[in-house]
């Protein structure tokens, strides 16, 4: 009767074959379908997809110990901009190991960054081209920023420092003006960002009339893993969004396919604070030197009549000192008449603007709270109607100090 091996004398062949026939390391290109990290070791899953197609023909596991991945891993990061995830492709130098317990694995010793640089060049290059042949590459770039920019609808993290930063700033500006921002909250780092982001631009859209423009701001937190601003459904969205959408994302290595169709990419949410304060004070800038503008112009107007009346003084006979005494009289009247004019324009103009402030502080939800008013809200929207609730559902009512959590009976 013939002896059989156990399971674990079998594999120690194998794993004597295998260390003895593939003792060196291969280069391979492959994509991950799933990447980790555990106790500070990474672990990969490798496909290898059909040509123009999606279905995998080859599949395998790899490792990479912490000894090694603690000194890829920042080089990686540092060359891309990016950590490594699921859906970006990959050369590895990898060497086989079979361990009769654990069974056959790829060991990862070292990474191409560049591969995976050329590999995102390739897919950006491709966005830029689909969305080029769609006719929206440009569209941002046609809008046109109001000179009263004040209704700012903010996507980024609640938590974010950069969200912070860029409200301070905005609050705070040296010229004392007013800005009202709503945060609309949105995932800016992970597998989430894309659908993240669309949400938010949805939402403001529902109630575009109320803002000027939108702020992508995102700030922080690590710089690496910017692969969601460079995907074309996000891009799509942006480029036929209606209000302009200035970008803040926090990196300077590169623009993303985001920064390339918004209206406005700056490098930092406290740029971007920066730009709406710059172009805020230039409207400023531009009302007041429209305001010297008229006054001078009327003094000079003033300036001219008197020198022409004392020339024409000189040369008028005593007899028709009457007439000239009454003409000047008709031209000072004329004169307080253009200047009472232009300074109930310039009156009516100030007034407009204080009523438009005061419009934008009482369009602010707080001060109908503090009156004792309430907002019933069901999964983050208003409820207007009560045919929009069903027995069962959690609504919240958002007072002036607090909220009221409630169900529907």
């Amino acid at each position: 009767m013939t002896k059989a091996l156990s399971l674990y004398q079998l594999n120690t062949l194998v794993a004597d074959v295998i260390s003895n026939t593939m003792a060196h390391a291969y280069w391979v290109e492959a994509e991950l379908s799933e990447a980790r990290e555990s106790n500070g070791h990474c672990y990969m899953e490798l496909i290898e997809k059909e040509e123009g197609g999606n279905v995998p023909i080859a599949r395998a596991s790899a490792k990479c110990w912490r000894n090694v991945w603690s000194m890829i891993k920042p080089y990686f990061m540092r060359i891309t901009g990016q950590t490594i995830h699921a859906g970006m492709k990959v050369m590895l130098q990898v060497h086989a190991q079979f361990h009769p317990q654990y069974g056959f694995s790829w060991i990862v010793d070292d990474i191409n960054p560049e591969f995976t640089m050329g590999d995102m060049m390739r897919k950006r290059q491709e966005i830029i081209r689909q969305l080029k042949a769609e006719g929206v590459f440009d569209l941002q770039h046609e809008l046109r920023l109001p000179m009263f920019t004040q209704r700012i609808a903010v996507i980024s993290s609640e938590t974010a420092a950069g969200y912070g930063d860029f409200c301070n700033q905005l609050m705070n500006n040296e010229y004392g003006l007013f800005f009202h921002v709503k945060l609309f909250p949105a995932v800016m780092q992970g597998e989430q960002v894309e659908q993240s982001i669309i949400s938010a631009l949805d939402a403001i859209n529902q109630q575009v009339e109320d803002y000027d423009c939108v702020v992508i701001i995102r700030g922080g937190g690590a710089t690496a893993d910017l692969s969601g601003f460079d995907t074309l459904l996000l891009a799509e969205n942006v480029a036929n969004f209606p209000l302009p959408v200035i970008t803040g994302i926090g990196h300077e290595r590169d623009e993303s396919v985001l920064d390339m169709v918004s209206f406005q990419r700056v490098k930092t949410p406290t740029a971007a604070a920066a730009f709406l304060i710059d172009s805020l004070a230039a409207t400023l800038s531009r009302v007041e030197s429209a305001q010297t503008a008229i006054i001078d112009g009327v003094k000079r107007k003033i300036e001219r009549e008197n020198m022409r009346l004392q020339h024409l003084s000189s040369h008028i006979p005593v007899l028709f000192s009457v007439v000239r005494t009454k003409q000047e009289g008709r031209l000072e009247r004329m004169i307080q008449q253009l200047i009472s004019g232009i300074k109930e324009n310039i009156n009516r103009s100030n007034h407009h603007l204080e009523l438009l402030s005061q419009r934008m502080e009482l369009l602010d939800p707080t001060l109908l709270l503090k009156r004792g008013y309430s907002i019933t809200l069901h999964n983050g929207k208003a409820i207007k109607s009560q045919e929009e609730l069903k027995k069962g559902d959690i609504i919240v009512t958002r007072l002036a100090n607090g909220e009221v959590e409630s169900v529907i009976k």
